[in-house]
């Protein structure tokens, strides 16, 4: 759903993918892309962009996040976080993700002049990056899946060579997701026992 947003900058709040990938969201059609809150897939096996992702739960956002330190970048970056619905109240009553959560991750620039703002920045209106975190146990040998969208309405699934996937389930708080960024939810997963230990760990040391 794992946040560098530029090029996906070696990871990102929801998807941890290849920074050698770079997303830009070109304004084309959404006519074909999925309306349901669960995965749908073409017969080739490419995930359908949820057209209504912006209707869903929203997370959180986040800014100029990079889980490297040697990254640099010429811009600001906001991005925004969204989860189907279904997933959303499983999560509330369990602490984790069912099986069929969709995880969103849209990243916009971040502006600086405009109307009436004097300081700080804002997002701008164009979409640069779409990526998609799904969970489908029957479908993917690792429970869990990611999908880069770079203008079209479908997307083929992110190779498991690349990092998102081993840092992912090193440093994921809940189920190998990036819970531990998402406000609403950590206190949940604290409350049910459900943050992995690994995530336990990294917490005491900051």
């Amino acid at each position: 759903m794992p946040r560098d947003t530029d090029g996906m900058r070696t990871a990102t709040k929801l998807l941890v993918i290849s920074p050698a990938i770079l997303l830009v969201w070109a304004a084309t059609p959404q006519t074909k892309t999925s309306t349901g809150a669960g995965p749908e897939y073409t017969s080739d096996g490419q995930l359908r962009l949820p057209v209504d992702y912006r209707e869903w739960v929203y997370l959180s956002s986040g800014f100029d996040m990079s889980y490297n330190p040697a990254m640099q970048m010429g811009h600001h970056m906001f991005d925004n976080v969204f989860v189907s619905p279904g997933a959303w109240r499983a999560f509330v009553k369990s602490g984790t993700w069912p099986d069929k959560t969709v995880l969103v991750l849209e990243a916009r620039g971040a502006a600086d002049k405009g109307s009436i703002n004097q300081k700080g920045n804002f997002q701008g209106a164009a979409v640069m990056g779409l990526e998609v975190h799904v969970k489908d146990q029957a479908r993917f040998a690792g429970k869990w899946a990611f999908f880069a969208f770079s203008g079209g309405e479908t997307a083929k699934m992110i190779p498991l060579t690349e990092n998102c996937y081993s840092c992912h389930r090193d440093h994921g708080a809940v189920d190998t997701t990036f819970v531990q960024f998402y406000p609403t939810l950590m206190p949940i997963a604290q409350e049910k026992g459900t943050v992995d230990a690994a995530d336990r760990k990294e917490a005491g040391n900051r």
